[in-house]
């Protein structure tokens, strides 16, 4: 552990791996998606251990983890992930069975001419297509393979 006795959310967020980079993580708190005991947690605001802080995720969820150390600069991945305690809930069935209803209802799209697709796109197409045979029913005078 470093000798700090606080950092800028921002640079925490960027250095703990939870945003991509510091300016992702300035937009996140400009709007408003990020919580610092309980209030609005601003880009400049001085974080410490023992802080929790909520992060609103896409798809209306929310992150909560609490600051167990700081640094200031980056650090492997692996060291960050030790940066913070987890505590966000594991999802429900119900979420769980949302995501994979929005995930097998979204469309496989190619944009047009971008030429043949590469090997991992080819491999995506077909486990896109594998799930969705698997989680379709069987119609009557369907044929099958």
């Amino acid at each position: 552990m470093t000798d700090l006795d606080s950092v800028r959310l921002d640079i925490w967020l960027d250095v703990a791996c939870l945003c991509k980079t510091r300016s992702q993580a300035q937009t996140a708190c400009k709007r408003g998606r990020v919580k610092v005991n309980g209030q609005q947690g601003k880009a400049h605001r001085s974080i410490r251990p023992g802080d929790e802080i909520r992060i609103s995720i896409p798809g209306g969820n929310t992150r909560i983890v609490v600051v167990t150390e700081l640094e200031s600069r980056s650090v492997p991945r692996a060291r960050a992930r030790e940066l913070y305690d987890d505590r966000t809930p594991a999802p429900t069935r119900e979420e769980l069975e949302i995501r994979r209803m929005l995930r097998l209802s979204t469309p496989v799209m190619r944009t047009k001419g971008s030429g043949t697709p590469k090997k991992k796109e080819r491999r995506l197409l077909r486990r896109a297509k594998e799930d969705w045979a698997d989680s379709s029913p069987d119609f009557e005078g369907a044929e099958n393979d």
